[in-house]
């Protein structure tokens, strides 16, 4: 019979290797200009990304009417619309560069002129509480990727359970605060696990959570990925500085976050199998450890071996 050793007991049979999801949300930085949002996919890419998101509303199906007719802060956002014809041109881009292309829709028409287009819908946290727009893209079949900023446990089990329901059968829950910035001691990155624990128990195949982050710090998303066990991390990215968005302090640039994916990716590969024994590059360091016998190093064996 065989033994089972104290290591075996307490460690699982076989360790899966999570590697973390980088999403690039590129949001309202694309500026209206093509070669620009195209530069964004580009540098996602380059910087170690697995996706690219883009969002697609229009002011007038956005904010309610009187919102518009007295707020020119409000009206003003038409100048962030991404153009339908865009779309197209920047999913075959991403599928060029190896990425998944994904996007938000903020009306219920948008969800079928991404059809065509996306791997992926990402649900935004304002949207959250809307049944109708949920229904909507799970009944395309796609991956959903949805943020639960400002919402209750309540309000995130409902729509949950909405989605799982309606078919949705690949689910990300991304934990993020509404915030922008967001300061780290607001992150509450514990929510991770509680996200955890309202999903998992519902039908679906795949069942993720995340963090996504307003922050702009690498401790924070290190913190949630290396702690919590963040599956995806999606960020909001600008190229230069120029980018509508980028003076409030929640965007990344290109540059620092791919110093944290690379951090990351460094990070993942040191986790190991978690059994006691020499690795690879110490089995030749064996023998110079000190003899029982004497308390000299290298144990007496190798030493009549040793030549100068």
């Amino acid at each position: 019979m065989q033994t089972e050793t104290h290591t075996e007991k307490i460690l699982p049979a076989a360790r899966s290797a999570r590697t973390v999801e980088f999403v690039a949300e590129v949001s309202s930085n694309h500026a209206c200009d093509l070669e620009r949002a195209l530069t964004f996919v580009d540098r996602a890419a380059e910087i170690g990304c697995q996706a690219v998101k883009f969002q697609l509303f229009r002011v007038e199906e956005l904010f309610a009417p009187e919102v518009l007719a007295i707020s020119a802060k409000h009206r003003e956002r038409e100048r962030w619309e991404l153009p339908e014809s865009f779309l197209p041109i920047l999913a075959r881009r991403a599928r060029e560069r190896g990425l998944g292309f994904g996007c938000t829709p903020f009306h219920l028409g948008a969800v079928d002129v991404l059809a065509p287009h996306v791997d992926f819908y990402k649900i935004a946290s304002y949207e959250l509480l809307w049944d109708d727009l949920l229904l909507a893209c799970a009944a395309t079949g796609r991956p959903l990727v949805l943020s639960t900023g400002m919402a209750t446990e309540s309000e995130v089990a409902h729509a949950c359970t909405v989605l799982a329901e309606a078919g949705c059968r690949d689910l990300t829950l991304l934990h993020c605060v509404s915030a922008y910035p967001t300061p780290a001691d607001q992150a509450n990155l514990a929510a991770l696990d509680s996200l955890r624990a309202l999903g998992t128990p519902l039908s679906f195949e795949r069942f993720r959570v995340g963090w996504s982050d307003h922050s702009a710090q690498p401790g924070v998303v290190q913190r949630a990925v290396h702690r919590f066990g963040a599956d995806m991390v999606e960020f909001h990215l600008d190229l230069d500085g120029s980018g509508d968005e980028f003076a409030p302090g929640h965007c990344w640039l290109p540059e620092p976050m791919a110093r944290l994916i690379g951090e990351v990716r460094v990070a993942e590969r040191a986790d190991g199998s978690g059994k006691i024994g020499p690795s690879d590059d110490e089995r030749n360091e064996r023998a110079w450890r000190a003899d029982p016998r004497d308390g000299l190093r290298p144990l007496r064996e190798l030493r009549g071996e040793f030549t100068a």
